[in-house]
């Protein structure tokens, strides 16, 4: 390489120290203009003397003004015409429509960052104290050309609106504005490639992203895929839109576009307004980091988030959505949409074993029919099967360990929106009429053949069919509902999960469908089964609009009848009055089951599942309390409970006396008169 440069490798670094040297060169020029000869500018500021070495080391000893500042960018243009690599600020230069003088002018605004000493010239030559950064007006008149500072001032708007350089004290007048190049862009000019440069941004290289072959996708995707980079290079399309549920490879989707395109990428989130201040150095930052800006959206229902034209950048741009929510904006005017839905049986097997690489385990099969998770749950559910066999001594993962695996996954996302219950025990441990329990195995089948029922019926209905499941359970309180939502969840081997209304229902506008929305996308992406308990607070009929009160609460029931269609889960609804659901709700459940008050017979088998073994309740006794009083399920749960805790005070049986005891309370709690013919013995309360 020949030229006064030749001894510097074209990397980033010596690109910036080039730039950053020029900047120094004008300073140094504009200094002795000042103090009328550059040994006097050295007098007063002895640190540039070490500058001026350097400069004279490259060639620079007998020039000064316009000619050095010529020569220098002749050199360097030399210097940059043999650089083959990616060079930041060459990049920005030529995609922000910037010359050699405004990348030597923002570099001046950034010379405080190399050189803490730089803040001492800054402040004598403004003559204002405290102010170590340069001002627009200082700018102005070191860039002052022949027709004025017209030229500057129009290089320094341009910086200004790229993002580029930031205002310290935006209150202060215009002339007086103390300017800085903004960190994370300054760092990035440096060379210096940080994972984590801002909170809202992380960048990760195109070495450490996944190739288009390494992702796990449906096949009618992949197809799609192989003609997305040509059309997003050749500015066809604008910008591509990934959509789907949570941890489900939207982003590495977009990351092997990127990769495909030689970039690395640039993932934000939270910047869901286009006014956003720091939309202004994300194409800036883009350019220079050479990077596929992603931006991450977890919108609501019913919000939209508006994505800007990317100033300083010419690239494509990534978007990565939920299934709810809208974009706006110019940024994605024209864009191409890609939604990666649940993955099916198949993929989800491909993904378990692309997870555990080659470790063994037991029936992966049944695991990943059992388990419908998206691809990112079931590479960290297999990293904690992992460990779970470990922890138990063995090298085979097996259904259980997957199952806690799942369960600790379901923790860390849904206990702040909802409570787990405890599942065990199967129909045996029910005792309702036989065609309610027809039904509820009518509902365990549904559920066990959710993924498999649209390609075992005709195609108009297979159309109209997902994989969510939507059962109300409709009867008097102590019927069974919940018990019944119990055993399902435990035959079927999954997490069940009840919703606490009081932490959904908002008084708020708009805050109730978010937090619903919320609760059944995590309930979709982990597989758990829904328990709205009670749900007539939600359910309720749609009234006559009267007030604006009246018009929310519809919206909120027309939003929740909308996502009831969509939702791709397990939900059970429990309700104590039937006649108050709208209709319309009805309409929506796959099956509807009826609990009613248990028969003799039913109570009796209630009673036998409740009472203890070694009970001493005598026969006739048992017999008329089962005949005569026409308790729930609930209520026999709670006097055996009663009377059990009575039975610890008393030798630990429960006898006949610790029994009717038990049975009056309950009678009493109800405030009705207790049928049993004679009045209990004993001293309990």
């Amino acid at each position: 390489m020949a030229g006064p440069f030749a001894d510097l490798p074209p990397t980033p670094q010596n690109h910036f120290k080039l730039y950053f040297f020029g900047a120094v060169l004008r300073l140094l020029d504009q200094v002795a203009q000042s103090f009328g000869s550059r040994d006097a500018a050295l007098e007063e500021f002895p640190f540039l003397a070490g500058y001026v070495e350097e400069l004279a080391e490259r060639g620079m000893e007998d020039l000064a003004g316009d000619d050095a500042t010529l020569w220098w960018s002749d050199a360097l243009d030399g210097w940059e015409a043999i650089a083959t690599g990616h060079l930041p600020l060459r990049a920005l230069r030529e995609v922000a429509a910037l010359d050699h003088a405004a990348l030597t002018l923002l570099l001046t605004t950034g010379l405080l960052e190399e050189d803490a000493r730089f803040g001492m010239l800054f402040e004598t030559m403004q003559g204002i104290p405290g102010q170590h950064r340069p001002t627009a007006g200082l700018l102005q008149a070191w860039w002052r050309d022949a027709d004025g500072c017209g030229t500057v001032r129009a290089a320094l708007r341009h910086l200004l609106e790229l993002g580029l350089v930031e205002v310290v004290n935006p209150e202060a007048p215009r002339i007086e504005w103390a300017l800085q190049a903004p960190a994370l862009l300054w760092d990035a000019f440096r060379g210096e490639v940080h994972v984590t440069p801002v909170s809202w941004a992380r960048y990760r290289p195109p070495e450490d992203l996944p190739a288009f072959a390494d992702l796990i996708l449906p096949g009618a995707v992949r197809e799609n895929l192989t003609t997305l980079p040509a059309l997003l290079s050749s500015g066809e399309a604008q910008a591509l839109i990934v959509r789907g549920p949570r941890h489900n490879g939207r982003s590495d989707l977009l990351g092997a576009l990127g990769r495909a395109l030689g970039r690395g990428m640039l993932e934000l989130t939270g910047l869901s307004r286009g006014d956003d201040e720091r939309w202004r150095m994300v194409g800036p930052l883009a350019t220079v980091l050479r990077a596929l800006p992603a931006a991450v959206f977890d919108l609501a229902p019913g919000e939209t988030a508006e994505v800007p034209r990317l100033r300083g950048y010419d690239g494509p741009l990534g978007v990565v959505l939920n299934r709810q929510g809208g974009l706006s904006g110019p940024g994605v005017e024209r864009a191409l949409t890609v939604t990666l839905e649940m993955p099916d049986v198949e993929t989800r097997l491909r993904v378990w074993r692309h997870s555990l690489d080659g470790r063994p385990i037991g029936s992966l099969p049944s695991i990943a029919e059992r388990f419908r998770l998206t691809g990112g749950n079931i590479r960290r559910a297999a990293s904690l099967a992992q460990s779970y066999a470990a922890l138990a001594g063995r090298d085979e993962i097996t259904l259980s360990d997957a199952q806690q695996a799942g369960r600790a996954l379901n923790r860390q996302a849904l206990d702040t929106l909802a409570s787990p219950i405890a599942v065990t025990g199967d129909w045996n441990h029910l005792a309702v009429a036989a065609e309610t329990l027809r039904e509820l195995r009518t509902l365990e089948s549904r559920c066990r053949h959710r993924e498999r029922l649209a390609s075992w019926v005709g195609p108009a209905l297979a159309t109209q069919l997902n994989s969510g499941v939507r059962a109300l359970f409709s009867g008097p309180s102590g019927t069974g509902k919940t018990l019944a939502a119990r055993l399902l969840a435990s035959v079927l081997q999954m997490d069940l999960y009840r919703v606490d209304l009081s932490t959904v229902v908002n008084k708020y506008i708009g805050e109730t469908e978010k937090n619903l929305n919320q609760i059944f996308a995590r309930a979709e992406e982990l597989d758990v089964i829904l328990l709205l308990d009670e749900g007539d607070a939600l359910l309720g009929q749609r009234t006559s609009v009267q007030t604006s009160t009246d018009r929310y609460a519809n919206l909120e029931t027309n939003y929740l009848l909308q996502r009831l269609e969509a939702f791709e889960g397990i939900l059970i609804i429990t309700t104590n009055a039937g006649d108050r659901i709208d209709l319309a709700f009805q309409r929506r459940m796959d099956v509807v089951i009826d609990f009613r008050a248990p028969d003799v017979a039913e109570r009796w088998t209630i009673w036998q599942l409740h009472l203890p073994r070694a009970h001493a309740v005598p026969p006739p006794l048992l017999n008329e309390v089962v005949s005569r009083c026409s308790l729930t399920g609930g209520q026999i749960r709670n006097a055996v409970l009663h009377a059990s805790l009575l039975a610890l005070d008393d030798g630990g049986t429960v006898t006949g006396p610790h029994l009717e005891v038990a049975v009056q309370r309950e009678y009493r709690k109800a405030g009705a008169v207790c049928p049993l013919r004679r009045a209990a013995v004993g001293t309990f309360n």
